[in-house]
């Protein structure tokens, strides 16, 4: 597990779950030489939505081969509309058009798909969809035999006050900009708007 913010960290303590262990690895020479490339400091740990592309270079081919790998997809205009929320927990907000027009959502479009594929093939055995959480988590843990079934505390609940649905916040102009930066999402997993 790795580690994530100290105060999900808190949460994690206060909840009674274990905190981040076995993340250190090493890094094989090929990831140093494609970093270095990429002008990217080089990781040495596992670290937070790292791509799988980093994940496959730290690890052994048996490794990656044997153990059954699974992330989490949302719909595009959702997690656009809690990414937005979540960058910009204070007043005054810049509108939702600025925003994306200022490329505010570019993060979640240029690292979102890169935690389960490489060169926008899929390698992981199962992408659970955030809206059929409960119901894909129950699938994977009987998948990999865990025992008793998985609780997920609601750590970032909080954040967004705005309740209201995607569909009601975007406009025309917007909900295109998703439909375009996230067309391979949304065409791979048959998501609308």
């Amino acid at each position: 597990m790795t580690k994530i913010s100290e105060a999900d960290e808190e949460t994690r303590k206060s909840l009674g779950y274990t905190g981040a262990q076995n993340y250190s690895g090493n890094i094989s020479p090929a990831l140093k030489w494609l970093r270095s490339r990429l002008g990217k400091a080089e990781p040495t740990t596992f670290y937070n939505h790292m791509p799988a592309t980093d994940i496959r270079a730290l690890i052994s081919q048996e490794i990656w081969d044997g153990y059954f790998k699974f992330c989490i997809e949302r719909n595009p205009w959702d997690k656009t509309v809690s990414y937005y929320y979540w960058k910009n927990r204070s007043e005054p907000r810049p509108s939702m058009i600025d925003w994306l027009n200022k490329g505010g959502h570019k993060t979640l479009q240029d690292r979102g798909r890169q935690l389960y594929t490489i060169d926008d093939n899929i390698v992981v055995d199962q992408v659970i969809k955030y809206e059929n959480l409960t119901d894909d988590l129950e699938t994977v843990r009987l998948k990999i035999g865990l025992p008793e079934p998985l609780e997920l505390p609601n750590a970032k609940s909080g954040v967004r006050k705005d309740k209201r649905r995607y569909q009601e916040i975007f406009s025309d102009e917007e909900r295109q900009i998703i439909a375009k930066d996230f067309a391979y999402e949304i065409r791979t997993f048959g998501y609308a708007f």
